[in-house]
C-alpha cells in the first residue's frame, strides 16, 4: 500500500510581533514581567525566544507570554504546513545565499602561538 504524501505541520512564532502591537522594542522589557510570574531566565535565553523560534517551550512560559500579552496561545503559534523543501533547508522556503567561489576557496588556519624572543 503507497505512504501518501501528507505535508509535516510546523508552526510561525508571533511574539515579537505581538510585544511590538504592544508598544514592547526591547527584549529586556520581557524579563521583569516574566519574573513577576516566576519564571526565571537570563537576558540571552529570553533574546533568543523573542528573535527566533523555540523548539521547546513549557506550558508555563506559554500560560506567562499569553498573561502578558493578553492574548491566546492561538494568537502567539500559528500552525503552518511544511514543505519537504523548508524542511531540508529549515529557510520557510527562502532561497539559499549564494556563496562565491573566492569565499569557497578561503578556509580558516590554525593560529600558531610562538613564545617570545
Amino acid at each position: 500500500m503507497p505512504r501518501t504524501s501528507r505535508p509535516r505541520l510546523g508552526y510561525a512564532w508571533h511574539l515579537r510581533r505581538l510585544m511590538a502591537e504592544r508598544g514592547m522594542y526591547a527584549t529586556t522589557e520581557l524579563r521583569p514581567l516574566l519574573t513577576e510570574r516566576g519564571i526565571e531566565l537570563s537576558e540571552a535565553q529570553i533574546y533568543r525566544m523573542v528573535t527566533g523560534t523555540p523548539e521547546r517551550l513549557s506550558l508555563r512560559m506559554l500560560v506567562a507570554l499569553c498573561d502578558i500579552l493578553a492574548v491566546t496561545p492561538n494568537d502567539l503559534i500559528e500552525p503552518v504546513a511544511e514543505t519537504a523543501a523548508t524542511r531540508a533547508t529549515g529557510t520557510n522556503g527562502a532561497k539559499p545565499a549564494k556563496v562565491s567561489a573566492t569565499s569557497k576557496a578561503r578556509t580558516p588556519r590554525r593560529a600558531e602561538i610562538t613564545p617570545k624572543k
